[in-house]
């Protein structure tokens, strides 16, 4: 088959199994050079950085640089599946050789499908699916639609909070990374969220943190006009800010203060849905259903950039007449779709979420615990499922934060004894892919000791 003419030649019956490779194959070295003179790396410095190599990965283990390591970063909290599931490999591969992109104004078998099954595990009354290339896209979409939906323009977030780093996901975002952004979208404004190991509301117990907490989300609506304030946004789990659990309760709260004030709820499962909680959505656990949640990550474990914004029946009924006038060039792509729909099937045939629901509550939790009880700089441990954080601290009485310098330090001896693991701040996030053994669990963890016994060596008096 010609085209236009033209001295080309395309042939459409390639057999990729035998067709000559178009991508070199590159050594550490030469990735390293090319990485140091092309890539402009994110939130850094760039000459003060050296990222290593990832060559190979499988499962849980990763290979940095020419060594082996059990992963417990799962990159940035996305490979729930693990590496290289064969099955979803095979789908990918599948779904290439069928039809690589479609325009989203069409409709495609994949995208039908993708948006089906990520219904179906969603919470009652949320049908309806807009796709984006990740969590950021989700949540500047979100925003839009609970601004249109209800003709107001606010949205409430939480200090303690990562949302994206788009230009309204970063005004979203609570925490220290939004200031080299600012100023950003008009409308956001933030109040302080439950976190009672260092309670912004003086509480001494869960309850007290909780109910504090709602009061003072109230004065913040309030003082904001209930009537100007179109959606509430927050991590049903805070992730990267500290694996920070909502106490019983709270989020039932923050939905009865929505629908006192019309105002609607915006679940940022980016990070914590599809498996990585032992549920589909870490909602679930509290039995509360938002109006709408965004998603990305775990749907389809980073295998092809997606994300999306699952709908409520309400609020999507806002779009059956009206436009809606957004829209990205690869939302649904075919490729991503068909991952996702393979992901759900995977986590479905071999029980990935009751999994990571049973490690936590008899494997991780247990023997993190433990470590606490075993370990002075350990202040406090937090978690769920594979979702898990321990606050390290040189001074338990005062929780005084290690340092950055200090964190450095305990992330070279979990690195040394071939774990690589996911620091921030002054917490050591326990988040494995979904799919870890407990064999494997074990093995990272008698790494994070000798992570531990560096942090001991900070606390005051040892």
């Amino acid at each position: 088959m010609t085209r236009g003419g033209g001295p080309h030649t395309i042939n459409t019956m390639v057999d990729v199994a035998t067709a000559p490779s178009l991508l070199p194959t590159l050594d550490n070295a030469r990735t390293r050079e090319l990485d140091k003179k092309h890539v402009l790396h994110s939130w850094s410095a760039q000459n003060a950085i050296n990222p290593p190599p990832v060559t190979e990965a499988s499962g849980v283990r990763m290979t940095v640089d020419g060594t082996s390591y059990i992963d417990f970063t799962s990159q940035l909290v996305n490979v729930n599946i693990g590496y290289q599931h064969p099955k979803l490999v095979a789908a990918i591969q599948e779904q290439a050789g069928r039809l690589m992109t479609v325009s989203p104004a069409m409709a495609n078998d994949m995208r039908s499908e993708a948006a089906r099954v990520i219904a179906e595990v969603a919470p009652d009354g949320m049908n309806m699916v807009f796709f984006t290339n990740g969590g950021a896209e989700a949540n500047e979409n979100a925003i839009r639609m609970a601004r249109l939906h209800t003709g107001r323009h606010k949205v409430l977030a939480a200090y303690r909070s990562y949302h994206g780093a788009t230009h309204g996901a970063i005004t979203l975002t609570g925490e220290p990374r939004r200031f080299g952004s600012e100023p950003g979208i008009p409308g956001v404004v933030h109040f302080f969220g439950p976190y009672l190991y260092r309670s912004p509301f003086h509480a001494t117990t869960e309850a007290e943190e909780g109910d504090r907490a709602l009061q003072h989300l109230r004065e913040v609506m309030v003082a904001e006009g209930t009537d100007k304030i179109a959606a509430i946004i927050l991590e049903t789990i805070v992730g990267t800010n500290g694996i920070l659990m909502p106490p019983d309760g709270y989020l039932r709260g923050v939905r009865e203060l929505c629908d006192e004030f019309g105002i609607l709820l915006i679940a940022d499962e980016v990070m914590a849905g599809f498996a990585r909680t032992g549920e589909w959505f870490a909602i679930n656990h509290w039995d509360v259903v938002p109006d709408l949640i965004s998603f990305a990550k775990g749907v389809n474990s980073g295998y092809v950039p997606l994300g999306g914004v699952i709908l409520s029946d309400a609020v999507a009924g806002s779009f059956m007449d009206t436009a809606y006038p957004g829209g990205l060039t690869y939302s649904g792509h075919p490729l991503a779709c068909a991952s996702a729909v393979a992901s759900v099937s995977i986590m479905k045939e071999e029980g990935i979420v009751e999994h990571a629901r049973d490690l936590g509550e008899r494997v991780i939790g247990p023997k993190l615990r433990e470590l606490a009880q075993a370990h002075r700089s350990v202040g406090e441990v937090r978690g769920i499922g594979v979702f898990w954080a321990l606050e390290l601290v040189t001074d338990p009485d005062a929780r005084t934060p290690l340092t950055a310098d200090q964190m450095n330090q305990v992330a070279a001896a979990c690195k040394g004894a071939g774990m690589w693991p996911f620091i921030a701040g002054n917490r050591v996030h326990i988040v494995p892919p979904c799919v870890i053994t407990e064999e494997e669990f074990a093995e990272g963890v008698r790494a994070l000791e000798d992570g531990l016994a560096v942090a001991d060596g900070f606390v005051a008096g040892s």
